[in-house]
């Protein structure tokens, strides 16, 4: 699974979203950020950012 926290691109935001693809990751970010931070143009560099800070979640040890 896939996850972006959103604190580690705008701090203090403790949202987060998990997928199973990098690109739904983005759309729901991108969609975050406009909808709560109020971005009104969403630039390729942002996008790359976003995608930069994507990680595989930790699977806990059972």
């Amino acid at each position: 699974m896939r996850l972006f926290e959103c604190g580690t691109l705008v701090p203090g935001c403790a949202w987060h979203t998990r997928a199973e693809d990098d690109a739904e990751v983005v759309r729901r970010a991108v969609d975050h950020l406009r909808g709560i931070h109020g971005e009104t143009v969403i630039r390729e560099t942002m996008v790359a950012h976003i995608k930069s800070r994507i990680r595989e979640e930790a699977v806990a040890a059972e």
